[in-house]
Order: C-alpha cells, then sequence, then structure tokens
C-alpha cells in the first residue's frame, strides 16, 4: 500500500476533514474514548464519512507510527454526486448511460470495469458506500487513469438512488446469468442504467427486483461465468452498439 494512501492520528484526520480531504474510509480503535476522538466522531457524522470500528491490531498492521487508533484511507478521486451529474447531463441533451456496480469488492475487476465505462462513454459510474473495493492508487492503476476522467458516485442506499434513476426517466438493465433475455434483444439506446454484480454474488435480489429488465450473456463453455469486468465490458458496448446505429 502507497503511504499517500493514508493518513493517521486523530488530530491529523480531524484536519483532513475540516480541509475537505477525499476520506475513502477512516478505522477507529474500538473503545477509543477521548476529547480529540469527541471533537472527530462529529465530524464524521457530519460530513457521512464511512468509518468502522476495528481491534488496534488492525490499524497497527498498516502503520507502526503513533496512529492513535485513528487511520483514514484517502481516496485519489473527488467523488460526485448523482443527483447533481445526472440533471446535467439532460440540461447538456446527453443520451445518458450510467453503470451500477453491486458488490465488486476486487480492485483490479473495478479498476477494469471503470476502464471499459470511460472508453465507452458511460457519463457517470454508481457504486455503494460499504461493500465496494477500496478507490486508492491501485483502482487508480489498474483503470489506466480512468478513474481521473469518470465521475464515481458514492451512494448509501442503492436502492433509493435506483429509485432516482427511475423517477427521472432512466431504463434500468441488469445482468444476472438466470434471465431469459439476451442483453442483445434489451433496449438500450434511450437513458440507461446498467447494473452489474460480482461474479460470486451476482446483483443482491432486492437490486436486481427494481430492474425493468433483466438480461443475460450467452456463455457456451464449461465455466458458467464470465469475469465481472468481462460482462460489464460486454454490456456497455452493447449499449454503443444500438446508439450508433442510424435511425430508421
Amino acid at each position: 500500500m502507497d503511504k499517500e494512501d493514508y493518513i493517521f492520528g486523530t488530530r491529523a484526520v480531524i484536519e483532513a476533514i475540516r480541509n475537505g480531504r477525499s476520506i475513502d474510509k477512516i478505522l477507529i480503535k474500538k473503545g477509543i474514548d477521548n476529547e480529540l476522538f469527541n471533537t472527530l466522531f462529529p465530524l464524521i457524522k457530519e460530513n457521512n464519512v464511512n468509518f468502522q470500528f476495528v481491534p488496534a491490531e488492525k490499524i497497527s498492521r498498516i502503520t507502526r507510527k503513533n496512529h492513535q487508533g485513528v487511520l483514514a484511507f484517502l481516496s485519489p478521486v473527488d467523488f460526485a454526486d448523482i443527483e447533481i451529474v445526472l440533471p446535467g447531463l439532460f440540461e447538456e441533451a446527453v443520451n445518458p448511460l450510467i453503470l451500477m456496480l453491486d458488490r465488486i469488492t476486487d480492485v483490479r475487476n473495478f479498476g477494469a470495469i471503470v476502464r471499459s465505462a470511460e472508453c465507452g462513454g458511460v457519463n457517470a459510474v454508481i457504486v455503494p458506500e460499504k461493500g465496494m473495493a477500496r478507490i486508492g492508487a491501485d483502482a487508480v492503476k489498474t483503470s489506466a487513469g480512468a478513474l481521473n476522467y469518470l465521475p464515481v458516485c458514492k451512494s448509501p442506499n442503492l436502492k433509493q438512488t435506483l429509485q432516482f434513476l427511475k423517477n427521472s426517466g432512466i431504463r434500468i438493465v441488469a445482468a444476472s446469468e438466470k434471465a431469459d433475455t439476451l442483453f442483445t434483444d434489451a433496449k438500450m439506446n434511450v437513458p440507461l442504467c446498467i447494473i452489474v454484480g460480482a461474479e460470486d454474488k451476482g446483483i443482491s435480489p432486492a437490486i436486481l427486483q427494481m430492474a425493468d429488465e433483466q438480461v443475460r450473456i450467452p456463455l457456451s463453455g464449461k465455466i458458467d461465468s464470465l469475469n465481472v469486468s468481462v460482462a460489464a465490458g460486454l454490456m456497455i458496448f452493447e449499449a454503443v452498439r444500438q446508439r450508433n446505429l442510424p435511425d430508421l
């Protein structure tokens, strides 16, 4: 892990939050209780920063320096808000293409997906605040720098975000190996959000149920699932293909 990926010490983390640094997650030692922490914790809550209480040993494995029981992972990208991004796209007469990632925990898969998304002209990627690969320097490297250009929107509740998209006129298409419809038969030349999930768990049932259409990618081999970055790429570029067809 690159040392620039994190900062430690209660006061340093307080100042990082106050200065608007983009923080991915804060690790806090279980049982911590002192004056500085009582200043830090309300700031975490006020700014909706993701945090987790952990044993002190977990923080000490990351740094042996005097961390005071507090360590913050810094994000190399500034996160966007889909409720601001989407209206802006409509105002610019853009036909939105959004990608939602559910339970993608492998940083290499995440980086590869974002790379394909940026190449395919995706307008924004939505990820959950929790249960997601950490967006650090490794993710930027794996994405070949695409994370520097593509808005990433963190959502505290994917169901609520999906409802916002649906209310905004976005069609929701989810990739599922159990679907009957082939992905090439789905209508993707309209304002669209594509959802993909991890190959081991797939899309969570509550999210899958909100899709307007579930589609599958046909497989002919003995292995029953594609790597999620490949599946995401196929879905994205099918949308690109349809959007580039001549009007009939």
